[in-house]
């Protein structure tokens, strides 16, 4: 065991996120007291995860119910949280007790926000066991489903008891799949910490390892940017917006894909086209960098062609938006991102072609 990192998420619930190697011991410091039963959710092709983490809750003294989902986005959607709302009904939880969600993003998400809707909430712990929901989906407190018009358009905002970050399980994740959790690592160091792609550009072949020398310090460095952005605006009032970067785009391509592509992959070739975007506007040319570091992880940069109308037509309905005027993070310099609001249409279609392979 290595001794835990605590990073404190501020706001109106404030909450630890602990990291580290052997850490499981830590979970129960994380739920508050009262609990009695607490409901496992957790993908059901890797019962090996939860069921660690519901052995160290039944040893506690816990009432254990673990509630098997689908594996990935398919797991986020109505019929599934309304499966879990029976569950949780069936088995008598209530407003005292908890929900952890172990997994991916995608499990974490559905977990919070059936934690969030049951009972109108109940306390939610998190246990990401991939790089993407460690950096990014398990901390922030927005939970959400997927409806066939969009990616989370339902969703909540309910801040979790507590994530647990156990680095151990990153070791067996797919190659392909850890490489894309960097995507948005690489996001937080254009956004907010250009120190995490100066060690990833140091040494990008093991930036790709779960095993790196770097691999803690850039897992801790982007939840801080994490941390600091959501404890000072949790319902995306305004600085929150800035998480998104990269991601109107990203958005557009994983529905286009019908969900088939990695997150971090769409993420990646949706950060080249905020690059573009950023600097066709005058604003910050971080082009080079962006394709530069991307590539040298082996993660995309371009998407095809004759999709631009697609998924222009998809970027109408983001979260961002307001009534009909579109909403981008762009770069106004390295680490200074800002807004633009209703670019031209020629704009938009311009930085497309840079990215169309």
């Amino acid at each position: 065991m290595t001794s835990p990192t605590r990073i404190h998420v501020r706001g109106d619930s404030p909450y630890d996120v602990v990291v580290g190697t052997g850490v499981l011991a830590e979970l129960t410091t994380l739920l508050k007291p009262g609990v009695r039963t607490v409901a496992v959710i957790g993908p059901e092709t890797l019962p090996e995860l939860t069921r660690p983490v519901a052995a160290a809750l039944a040893e506690s003294g816990y009432e254990v119910v673990e509630l098997p989902v689908p594996d990935g986005e398919q797991a986020k959607t109505v019929e599934v949280a309304a499966r879990l709302w029976s569950e949780l009904g069936r088995h008598g939880v209530t407003r005292s007790d908890a929900v952890v969600g172990v997994g991916g993003g995608a499990t974490t998400d559905l977990a919070g926000f059936v934690a969030a809707t049951w009972l109108r909430g109940v306390q939610v712990v998190l246990v990401p066991t991939t790089l993407l929901a460690m950096v990014d989906a398990a901390v922030g407190g927005k939970n959400g489903i997927d409806t066939p018009e969009g990616k989370n358009l339902v969703g909540t905002f309910l801040p979790p008891a507590g994530v647990l970050c156990e680095l151990s399980t990153l070791g067996s994740m797919p190659k392909a799949d850890y490489v894309a959790g960097l995507a948005e690592i690489i996001k937080g160091g254009f956004i907010a910490d250009p120190e995490i792609l100066r060690l990833i550009e140091a040494d990008p072949e093991a930036a790709t390892r779960p095993d790196g020398p770097h691999t803690r310090e850039l897992i801790e460095r982007k939840i801080q940017v994490k941390a600091d952005v959501v404890g000072a605006d949790l319902r995306e009032a305004g600085l929150r917006e800035i998480l998104n970067y990269g991601h109107t785009l990203a958005h557009a391509i994983e529905r286009d894909e019908h969900y088939a592509i990695r997150h971090g992959e769409a993420v990646a070739i949706g950060m080249v086209y905020a690059a573009e975007l950023s600097r066709l506007s005058g604003r910050a040319d971080v082009v080079a960098r962006t394709r530069a570091i991307l590539t040298s992880v082996g993660l995309p940069i371009s998407y095809r062609a004759d999709a631009w109308p697609r998924l222009r037509d998809h970027m109408r309905l983001d979260k961002k938006n307001r009534g009909a005027k579109q909403r981008f993070v762009v770069l106004d310099d390295l680490a200074r991102p800002g807004r633009l609001e209703g670019p031209a249409e020629e704009l938009l279609e311009a930085a497309y072609k840079e990215i169309s392979a």
